[in-house]
C-alpha cells in the first residue's frame, strides 16, 4: 500500500468508493482549484515510484492497539484486487469568518449597516478569489439573537453535520 497523488483516471474508483459509503451527498467536482490536497491510498503489488510529496509514511497500529473498526477496515483492505484504490483524502479550501465591529461605536442600527457594508464587500471579495463557501462559528452567548440575523443575510445553520477541527502542527 503507498499514497500518492490523484490522477484523474483514479476518479471512476472514487465514483464507486463514494456511492459505497452511501452518504447524502454528491461527490464534489476533484477539478475544482479549491481542492488543494488530493491523496489516494492505492494497494499496488510493487509501490509506485510517483509518491505523494509531503505524505506521511502510512503508519500502522500495533498489535492488539487498533479499535475494531480499523482492524475491520485493514482486514478489508487486503481483499482488493491488486492496484486498486481503497480511499482517498481531498481537501478543499473554506473560509471561517471573523468580525470585528467595535461595540462602543455608534448605535445599534449604525453597527447593523456597518455590518451589512461589510458583509457585501467581503462576500464579494470571497466569490472574486474562488471561494465557495464561508463558515462563522458563533460565541455561545451572541449565537441565538446574531444567529437569526445572519440568517436573514443568507447564511445557513447546518446541524445536519458534525463538526470537528484538527489543529495543525509543523512536523505532523
Amino acid at each position: 500500500m503507498h499514497i500518492r497523488e490523484y490522477q484523474e483516471s483514479d476518479l471512476a474508483a472514487l465514483r464507486a468508493i463514494h456511492a459505497a459509503q452511501g452518504f447524502d451527498y454528491q461527490l464534489p467536482d476533484l477539478r475544482n482549484p479549491l481542492f488543494v490536497t488530493k491523496l489516494v491510498l492505492a494497494d499496488d503489488a510493487a509501490p509506485s515510484v510517483v509518491v505523494a510529496q509531503h505524505a506521511a509514511p502510512l503508519q500502522q497500529p500495533q498489535q492488539g492497539t487498533q479499535d475494531p473498526v480499523e482492524r475491520s477496515s485493514r482486514d478489508t483492505v487486503g481483499t482488493t484486487p491488486s492496484g486498486s484504490i481503497i480511499g482517498a483524502a481531498l481537501l478543499r479550501l473554506t473560509a471561517d469568518a471573523y468580525l470585528l465591529l467595535d461595540p462602543r461605536a455608534g448605535t445599534p442600527r449604525e453597527r447593523w449597516r456597518w455590518l451589512l457594508a461589510l458583509h457585501a464587500a467581503a462576500e464579494r471579495d470571497a466569490w472574486q478569489r474562488g471561494l465557495e463557501d464561508v463558515h462563522a462559528w458563533l460565541p455561545p452567548p451572541i449565537a441565538s439573537k446574531f444567529g437569526k440575523r445572519i440568517a436573514r443575510l443568507g447564511w445557513l445553520r447546518d446541524d445536519a453535520w458534525t463538526p470537528y477541527c484538527k489543529k495543525l502542527t509543523e512536523g505532523k
